[in-house]
Order: C-alpha cells, then sequence, then structure tokens
C-alpha cells in the first residue's frame, strides 16, 4: 500500500504593529498537504483560496522544494500533493511562508533529510526575505526573530500567550511587494529610535501577558502603518470601530489588507458580530493562536 504523508502549516500574522519584519505569531489557519509517491508529480488543490490552473513547475511548491533539493544536492522522488487551504491569497496571513515551510518539509520527508526546525526556519526566512511570518509556521505561538550581521538568525520563541484575536479580512488582495512600495527609503533618526521603542515595548508587554498595553503599542506603529494604511479602505475607522467593540488594539497583519484586533476574551465573539454588521462583505472571525508549529504524520 503506498504511503501517504499529511503535513499541517499553520498560517501566520506578523508585526503586530511596530515588530517590522521581526514578529510573528502563528494563528489556527492552516494549510494542509497530503503527500503520495506516484509515477508523475501533481498538484490537487481543494480549496477556493488556492490559485488555479497551475502548472506542475509554475507551483510555489514544487519550485521551492526543487530549491531545497539543489541546495542538499537530492532529488525529490515525484509525488501527488493534496493541497487544503484557510489561508486567503495576499490578505497578510502567512500564505507564502505557509507553502514555502511546506515545501521544505516535503524534501525533508521524501528524501531523509532530517533538519531540525532551526534547519527549516533558516531556509524559509531565507526564501521570504524575513523571519516573522516563517518562524511562526515552523515554531507555532510567538516568534521574535532576528539575524545579526555575521549571518546568524536567532529566534525567541514563546508559547501559551492564552490571547483573543479577531481578523478583519477584506474582499481584494495586496501583494506585499505593492505593500512594500509604500513604504520611505530611509527615517529620521529621531524617528526610528521612537519606532525601535514602541517594538519593544510590544515584545515586553506581550511576554508579560499585559494584554491592554500591548494593544495600546499595536496602534503606534512608526515603520510601515503610517504609510500603508492608504491602501487599506477604513483602516481608521475600523481600529476605532475594534476599539469601541473590546479591542485592545488592531493593527495591519502582515502587508495587509487584512486587519488583526486584540481582544477581551469575554468580548471576541461579541465584536466579530458587531464588526460584522458594519462590513457584511469582508470575513471577520475570532481566530486562535496555533502553538504547534508545523505538524507532519
Amino acid at each position: 500500500m503506498t504511503k501517504t504523508w499529511s503535513i499541517s502549516v499553520p498560517g501566520s500574522t506578523a508585526n503586530l504593529g511596530p515588530g517590522f519584519d521581526s514578529i510573528g505569531l502563528a494563528l489556527g489557519l492552516y494549510l494542509k498537504l497530503d503527500v503520495t509517491l506516484q509515477p508523475q508529480w501533481q498538484f490537487v488543490h481543494h480549496s477556493e483560496h488556492l490559485p488555479v490552473d497551475v502548472t506542475v513547475e509554475e507551483h510555489l511548491i514544487y519550485k521551492i522544494a526543487q530549491q531545497v533539493a539543489h541546495y542538499y544536492n537530492v532529488v525529490i522522488p515525484n509525488c501527488r500533493i493534496d493541497l487544503y487551504s484557510e489561508l486567503p491569497l495576499a490578505r497578510g496571513l502567512g500564505s507564502s511562508a505557509s507553502a514555502i515551510v511546506a515545501a521544505i518539509e516535503v524534501v525533508n520527508l521524501l528524501c531523509h533529510l532530517q533538519l531540525t526546525d532551526y534547519d527549516k526556519c533558516l531556509l524559509a526566512s531565507q526564501f521570504e526575505g524575513h523571519p516573522d511570518n516563517a518562524s511562526a509556521s515552523v515554531y507555532g505561538g510567538l516568534t521574535i526573530g532576528a539575524t545579526l550581521p555575521d549571518g546568524k538568525l536567532h529566534i525567541i520563541n514563546e508559547k501559551n500567550l492564552h490571547a483573543s484575536f479577531a481578523i478583519i479580512i477584506p474582499n481584494f488582495e495586496l501583494k506585499t511587494a505593492e505593500a512594500r512600495l509604500a513604504l520611505p527609503n530611509s527615517y529620521d533618526k529621531g524617528y526610528a529610535v521612537h519606532a525601535s521603542a514602541y517594538a519593544n515595548m510590544l515584545t515586553a508587554a506581550l511576554l508579560k501577558h499585559d494584554y491592554a498595553l500591548a494593544g495600546q503599542f499595536m496602534e503606534a506603529d512608526c515603520f510601515h502603518e503610517p504609510f500603508r494604511a492608504k491602501l487599506i479602505p477604513d483602516y481608521e475607522k475600523i481600529r476605532q470601530l475594534a476599539k469601541s467593540f473590546g479591542a485592545y488594539g488592531t493593527s495591519i497583519s502582515g502587508a495587509g489588507p487584512t486587519m488583526i484586533s486584540l481582544v477581551d476574551p469575554a468580548k471576541v465573539s461579541s465584536l466579530v458580530a458587531q464588526l460584522q454588521k458594519h462590513y457584511p462583505h469582508y470575513e471577520i472571525k475570532a481566530v486562535s493562536i496555533d502553538d504547534d508549529g508545523i505538524v507532519t504524520k
């Protein structure tokens, strides 16, 4: 009987305001793969969130997998990959990072590489260009990452935050490349000092489980949100409405256009219902934190 491997990779939110390109948080929304050996490569999509009419050679998972195989000087056996996704594309929920992590795991499994989580995270971060989403998808929970000048990637991983979040997903896409074009080429020194301090306070508040304080600093970003806000209709209105319905704070998820609110657990269901009334064409829902990261069976 042919063996099938099952891979589950969580999506993620990144930045949480001022934690730009550094902070990631794994969410209970998943990209799932069933991988079975067969004579030819084949991808079968089972979700409306996955692209249509993509050839094997154009498929992101195939392209990343082949690059990883080349790096480790191995040949991937041909296989069928069935994909199931809860992650809408180009919405700031880590869909590309989860696909990259999944591709690395396919090679790891089929070629018996025995990669560590750090190996997977390092590879995925190099493909992504930063560690926020990639590290969250690999490790689960909250991740804070940075690369020192010597090239060494360092990740701090914190789990069991027991925080409640709601996501507000608009009915349009926003490519990360487009969102990055909105950013300035440089920042004034004093401006950057304030932005760095806000990121430090956000991190400390999250690690202390002081969610009221974390919410304040989620809304204090200087690095990217002031420039990306114009790309998201009703950005400020959504933040104010969410606050009125019990959110501690609301920020852009990754590059957007999704927004994410940190919410009092007793108020998250009500907040979702109230926001849905104001934005009936958006997908608005409570979402849990995933503490497991990538899981293979």
